[in-house]
């Protein structure tokens, strides 16, 4: 209806001006007066006519003094008229006579256009009115249609292949076979294989999940079919249903194809654990989805792709024999291909000679492939902010840096006093991690607002690490203890900025005590289980498994390996002091160390 009315606002306006350009149009130039034949007769006895044109037995008169005067002639001779009249010969030889032929455009231009365009305007508006009219009926009628998005293989513009995705080289080498049989289907059937009917690709946020469905597309060269789980979920009842039975249909005129459902847990969770029973409208979506993955052949050349990053809660039905029922698992990229995917996203990039992909991938444990091109694409504007030709090295790790805790904040002005506390913080954390064997290696430290934070000591280790023992935990907590106890031993009393720290450190050893086993006294076991509610997707409560007792015993324990940790890093602030202070007044003085400048004040005596 707001559509509708926009239109006719449009072309009332678009008429209204038409309007008064032909009013214009009509009224331009002087104005004439209509006047009588015999009038006309004695402004020309009296020789107050310039020029007479005769059109038909029109009379179109302009007098000397510039005034224009329209008459009617009868019948008969306009001359004759005149000498009947009694009008001298010399006055009838005092004005320029002239006889037009009369012609349709001036028919066209004084009576047929004024009415005409309008009129054809106003019909051609409601014409417009009733397709409007028969479109939005059309619309209620393709509200059932499926809204997914596809990708042919001759859209060279948008197509992908594996060489466009770095690493997952395990997942590369599942889906491989699914490649081949979209090529060579019959190689498979000779021996009776059935190829996987869903292949469900799980993985963490920005891991490529979607990418690498496009380049298996890409690869085998076939159709596909994008779209979200959201998108099949609507308001009104039996319309995800309908769009599923609609991409279906669309994809098996396509064979052979890859139909792809991004983000499968909005409509694949587990059915009866929500709101509204089992009568919903996205667990109908769901039912109509299990019934078209039963309703093909495996082998007719169709394959369902989807991707999520909580496969805990979708529904059993998805997964069984015949329907999901090949799992890739995507990781976080490792060292090697950090570096690959950060060569990637740097082909359109020129980089200065100095830069080593190598030590960024180091720098950079726990990201994503996404991460990873935002990372670039902040080194880019970095560059462009100071006006470079080429992205260096340093404006790569500042961008590490300003991904992991936010923009600098020089405009955050600190007290005197505040900075050295904030120096003696972050030196105590990268002493106790440098002293430590079980701590990874200190890569920078630094006094500058970054975030929330009022400096950060950057730890990295240099390669990559899946397992951890309990040593290396108290190892890790000890470090991050490092700038409450500096603090302590410098001042004599601690601040605000150890509250993080400490949170973490809890945390670490709470978990170590309650989910790894790593306590001595409690044993090998875990505590607690977690209770989720599945239409939520979060957990709200942790259920106890144990007694009273138990969670003393859980109390005492956690403070006691975090009293441990603090000692440990104690230990090492008061025998390499010297070393604190040499970390604080290079931090004051210069705000950044970095790893060679840091690692350079325990090798110079």
């Amino acid at each position: 209806m707001k559509i509708l009315l926009k239109n006719f606002l449009i072309f009332l306006i678009i008429f209204l001006i038409l309007a008064g350009v032909l009013s214009l149009l009509g009224s331009s130039g002087a104005k004439t007066e209509q006047i009588s034949v015999s009038q006309l007769v004695t402004e020309v006895s009296t020789g107050q006519v310039k020029t007479i044109a005769l059109t038909g037995n029109r009379l179109d008169v302009v007098l000397n003094n510039g005034q224009r005067q329209l008459a009617y002639k009868g019948d008969g001779d306009f001359i004759a008229l005149l000498k009947n009249y009694g009008v001298d010969q010399n006055k009838l030889n005092s004005f320029e006579f002239q006889v037009k032929n009369s012609s349709g455009q001036s028919i066209w231009a004084t009576t047929i256009l004024p009415i005409g365009i309008p009129l054809i305007f106003i019909i051609g508006f409601f014409v417009f009115l009733q397709r409007q009219m028969r479109g939005a009926g059309n619309q209620a009628f393709k509200f059932g249609e499926s809204q997914a998005r596809e990708i042919g293989p001759l859209d060279k513009k948008t197509k992908i292949t594996f060489k466009d995705v770095a690493g997952v080289s395990e997942a590369k080498s599942e889906l491989g076979e699914i490649i081949e049989f979209l090529k060579n289907p019959r190689k498979f059937i000779n021996l009776g294989a059935k190829i996987p009917k869903g292949v469900l690709l799980v993985g963490g946020p920005g891991t490529g999940k979607t990418l690498l469905a496009r380049a298996v597309a890409g690869e085998a060269n076939v159709p596909f079919f994008h779209i979200s789980g959201s998108e099949f979920v609507e308001m009104f009842v039996g319309v995800g249903a309908s769009r599923v039975r609609d991409l279906f249909r669309r994809a098996k005129k396509n064979l052979p194809c890859i139909i792809f459902i991004d983000e499968i847990d909005a409509v694949g969770r587990q059915r009866g654990a929500g709101l509204g029973g089992s009568h919903d409208e996205r667990e109908q979506t769901l039912n109509q989805i299990l019934v078209e993955l039963d309703g093909f052949e495996p082998n007719i050349g169709l394959v369902v792709m989807a991707a999520t990053n909580r496969p805990d809660i979708l529904d059993p039905a998805l997964l069984r024999p015949g329907r999901f029922d090949r799992k890739v698992i995507l990781d976080m990229p490792s060292i090697k291909d950090r570096e690959e995917i950060l060569k990637i996203h740097s082909q359109n990039k020129p980089l200065a000679s100095t830069v080593n992909l190598k030590k960024v991938a180091e720098r950079t444990p726990g990201f994503s492939g996404a991460d990873l091109s935002n990372l670039m694409n902040e080194a880019a504007i970095l560059t462009a902010r100071r006006n470079k030709n080429k992205i260096g090295q340093l404006e790569i790790l500042e961008s590490i840096e300003k991904v992991l805790l936010g923009p600098e904040r020089r405009s955050r002005v600190f007290s005197e006093k505040e900075r050295e506390i904030s120096a003696y913080h972050e030196a105590g954390h990268a002493l106790v991690a440098h002293e430590l064997p079980g701590c990874d290696k200190v890569q920078k430290v630094s006094i500058i607002s970054r975030g929330q934070a009022g400096g950060y000591t950057l730890i990295t280790p240099e390669e990559d690490k899946y397992l951890k023992n309990k040593n290396e935990f108290l190892d890790n907590v000890a470090g991050l203890l490092g700038g409450f106890v500096a603090e302590e031993e410098t001042f004599k009393q601690t601040t605000t900025g150890s509250s993080s720290d400490l949170k973490k450190a809890t945390d670490l050893i709470k978990r170590m005590v309650t989910q790894f086993g790593m306590s001595d006294l409690l044993g090998p076991r875990t505590f607690g289980e977690k209770e989720e509610l599945i239409f939520l997707g979060r957990e709200i409560s942790e259920q106890r498994d144990y007694s009273e007792k138990t969670a003393q015993l859980i109390d005492e324990e956690v403070s006691k390996l975090i009293t441990l940790c603090y000692n440990k890093a104690k230990e090492i602030v008061k025998n390499k002091k010297a070393y604190l202070e040499k970390i604080a007044k290079l931090l004051l003085e210069k705000e950044t160390l970095e790893k060679n400048e840091f690692e350079k004040i325990f090798t110079t005596p």
